[in-house]
């Protein structure tokens, strides 16, 4: 049997309705995965879900835990590959995303993870459009986060060096991820091809806690880069309280 390339950890609640989809685009990648879904006692039929898939998946489990970060956290840790990612079980890879970014990473071993390009999917109109992804700046990241978090692929001695996501983080957790992967071991690889999709709906956290989000994202940049960028005090705000009225 082939050892695992990658560890997926998929934390799930009451996300059903997206849930076969996200784990049908894990195994259509062509790539030997662990798969562990971490969901946190879902009523909705999750777990019917989950149980269609089982004798695919590496682990699963269902009950309340410490939210989504921990949850990440536990399915990375219940695996052995050398890379690891996760994928939220309202988002999908591409045919073949995975594949890019293992090909990538295999040939940047001072990287400690690489991205690539995702689109945006609005679950209510179907349309979708690309996601804002940019080769990696500080400068730039400090404006905002340019990496695409579904479409990213770490090394997990990176994971494990930096303690993978901190638990105490509700919304831009992977926003501080970055930060710490990059003031540890430099610069993330960017790559330059549409590995994966972020679904967008009425229920994410982005879309009902718009006002948390900007709060938990401004902190962080302070703590890891020093200083807020204007941005953040002009544009940014403007653009939450939009975004909080066209819905």
């Amino acid at each position: 049997m082939t050892a695992p390339l990658v560890t997926i950890a998929v934390p799930s609640y009451n996300q059903g309705r997206f849930l076969d989809a996200a784990l049908a685009s894990i195994f259509a990648q062509d790539l030997p995965l662990e798969v562990f879904v971490m969901d946190g006692g879902s009523t909705d039929g999750s777990v019917d879900v989950i149980r269609k898939w089982e004798s695919r998946l590496a682990g699963w489990r269902s009950g309340p835990d410490g939210g989504q970060a921990a949850a990440i956290n536990e399915g990375v840790a219940s695996g052995t590959a050398p890379y690891v990612c996760w994928l939220n079980s309202d988002d999908l890879f591409l045919p073949g995303g995975l594949r890019h970014l293992c090909d990538h990473l295999d040939r940047a071993p001072d990287a400690p993870a690489v991205y690539g390009r995702a689109w945006n999917l609005d679950d209510a109109t179907g349309r979708r459009r690309p996601v804002w992804v940019e080769r990696f700046s500080e400068r730039r990241l400090a404006v905002r986060c340019i990496i695409s978090q579904p479409a990213t692929l770490m090394r997990r001695s990176a994971w494990e060096a930096v303690g993978g996501v901190d638990p105490s983080m509700h919304m831009a957790m992977d926003y501080d991820l970055w930060w710490r992967l990059f003031r540890r071991f430099g610069p993330l690889r960017f790559v330059d091809e549409f590995v994966a999709v972020n679904r967008e709906h009425d229920e994410t956290k982005t879309k009902t806690q718009r006002r948390r989000h900007y709060r938990e994202a401004i902190a962080l940049v302070r703590r890891h880069h020093g200083r807020v960028p204007l941005k953040w005090w002009f544009a940014q705000p403007y653009a939450v309280w939009y975004k909080s009225i066209v819905r």
